[in-house]
């Protein structure tokens, strides 16, 4: 019977690894991972020599099939994600529901840590104790019923947005709602973290000002 590891890594900063997450990586047959080039620099800094197996959104019939059969061989797998937590938006829960339907005897361990929306939803001041995670908008079909969704919702909405398109989402949800308040996460742990507070308008103007670099972090506040 193997086992798969479902590991938490640091979204920027290195230091928010957690001892265990370090002592899984260390105990792992093999890793898979979204890219090596990212993920070697995490066991580089640790220390941490395995063997990396590429796997990601584009992966092939074929690398599944790889993956299962070292688990029927018995070998310990680890799963990271390029940062943040694995499954969350990125394609770690579709390899689980393929390993669940082919050998339910696969033992699936999560070894929680950094999460981007948790870490914003933190800070933000908002009512969570009840919230909405939408992960990424449509690039192009259906973008305009997903914010018409995000910011009809009575509770506090959670989107992630990518530099190249976080204006034109701010855009969006300022259409479908203009007074909304909202807190925005930029580089959250990196060098340059950045955390706007304020109406859409103001946000975005302060986005455009200092230019829109890194990775987004976007909650709308709800109504509840």
């Amino acid at each position: 019977m193997g086992t798969l590891y479902i590991i938490a890594t640091p979204i920027g900063n290195l230091k928010d690894v957690s001892f265990r997450a370090i002592e899984a990586l260390k105990e792992a047959d093999l890793i898979l991972c979204e890219d090596t080039r990212t993920t070697i620099k995490l066991l580089n800094h640790y220390e941490i020599k395995k063997p990396l197996i590429s796997y990601h959104q584009h992966s092939k019939d074929l690398k599944v099939e790889q993956i299962i059969n070292f688990l029927a061989e018995g070998k310990k797998l680890a799963l990271v994600s390029d940062a943040g937590t694995p499954g969350i938006s990125d394609p770690g829960n579709k390899l689980i529901e393929q390993i669940l339907r082919r050998d339910g005897s696969t033992k699936i361990i999560p070894i929680p840590g950094v999460s981007a929306l948790a870490a914003l939803a933190s800070v933000s001041g908002f009512p969570t104790d009840k919230f909405l995670f939408l992960g990424f908008p449509p690039q192009k079909n259906k973008r305009e019923k997903f914010f018409k969704e995000a910011t009809a919702s009575q509770y506090s909405v959670i989107i992630y947005e990518s530099p190249y398109r976080i204006i034109k989402a701010l855009e969006s949800i300022e259409e479908m709602s203009p007074s909304a308040n909202i807190v925005v996460g930029r580089e959250l742990t990196k060098k340059f973290e950045t955390i706007y507070r304020g109406t859409v308008s103001e946000v975005k103007e302060a986005i455009k000002k200092e230019g829109p670099r890194g990775e987004f972090v976007v909650i709308i506040r709800g109504e509840e």
